[in-house]
């Protein structure tokens, strides 16, 4: 890569990190490294492109106006990289993902093991966040490509993927642990956690649509603290079936008694403009399952057991407050 190419990148993540040290090791470069390029972009242009200090590093009123022509330079290296590797074949290149937890857990691991047996030299930088964040990622072109919930923003260009169902887990002493469904209705008597990001609108969709005002107990955007919080008896909570495969957690999942789904897609700024590896890339998508570990179709963490009938949401009702086992 050209020394001014590499010097602009270094720029562009500095400002996007905020920090010398994590654009170091984003770009596979020494801290003083980093420091040293932007230092030499200084000297050369006569001007202060970042305020550094102890919470980390921001743009000056000179570095506002020149970063979004460096962003320009390296767009159009990264279309003139894509034109040659067009011309001599894929053998290197750069995947830039957006992704939410789940598909970096349990999809990205399986596509990238099947298109390293074709395309060993190509490398990968994941960003995980939330849908807003990753649709505005490609658009400002800080990752080549993400999977996220759809609908999105129409300057997109997406591939519908699958439908993801919402399903409730419960303590494994609930007393609807042996139901064949949970009852919605029931949401309602519990305390309930509450994801603080992504999957909040769908929640409160879903909620709204059914006239369900949940009392939210606890309030986190980590999928993990809250299966924690639920084997722990704190609550009962809704999470995507994606996420509870191969759940080290203590705890029951069941489906609802009245269905619903998120519809996930992989979405580029433009197909036909995407660099050559996103493209191969697309079409190892369809490998996001290892076959050989699925079980029918359901997360792992379904366990066989008895389904009794479920009782009434009368006779049923939980204490507001479940006592810590």
């Amino acid at each position: 890569m050209d020394i001014n190419i590499q010097k602009y990148m270094a720029f562009i993540k500095t400002v996007e990190y905020g920090s010398f040290t994590k654009a170091a090791q984003v770009l596979n470069y020494s801290q003083s490294g980093i420091s040293r390029m932007i230092g030499d972009l200084e000297n050369e242009w006569h001007v202060s492109l970042l305020e550094r200090g102890r919470s980390g590093v921001r743009l000056t009123s000179d570095g506002v106006q020149l970063l979004p022509y460096a962003r320009k330079v390296c767009d159009e290296y990264q279309k003139l990289q894509t034109q040659v590797d067009e011309l001599n074949g894929l053998q290197t290149g750069l995947i830039r993902i957006g992704t939410f937890s789940s598909a970096a857990t349990h999809w990205i691991p399986n596509i990238i093991e099947k298109f390293r047996e074709h395309y060993p030299r190509v490398s990968y930088e994941l960003l995980i966040g939330d849908y807003a964040e990753i649709a505005g990622w490609i658009m400002e072109g800080r990752v080549d490509c993400g999977f996220l919930r759809l609908p999105t923003s129409a300057d997109l260009d997406v591939t519908y993927l699958e439908s993801d169902r919402l399903l409730a887990i419960l303590p494994e002493d609930h007393p609807l642990a042996d139901c064949e469904v949970f009852p919605v209705e029931q949401i309602d008597r519990e305390p309930f956690i509450l994801q603080g990001k992504g999957l909040r609108a769908e929640a409160e969709d879903f909620f709204e649509q059914h006239g369900l005002h949940p009392a939210a107990y606890c309030t986190t955007w980590d999928d993990y603290a809250i299966m924690s919080l639920v084997e722990r008896g704190v609550g009962i909570s809704l999470l995507p079936e994606l996420i509870l495969k191969r759940t080290p957690y203590h705890i029951v999942i069941k489906e609802l008694s009245v269905s619903t789904s998120r519809d996930i897609g992989f979405a580029v700024r433009d197909k036909k403009t995407a660099s050559l590896a996103v493209k191969r890339f697309m079409e190892y998508l369809r490998y996001r399952y290892n076959v050989k570990k699925k079980l029918n179709g359901l997360p792992a963490s379904f366990s066989p057991r008895h389904h009794a009938p479920c009782p009434t949401a009368a006779s049923s009702a939980v204490s507001p407050m479940m006592s810590l086992s």
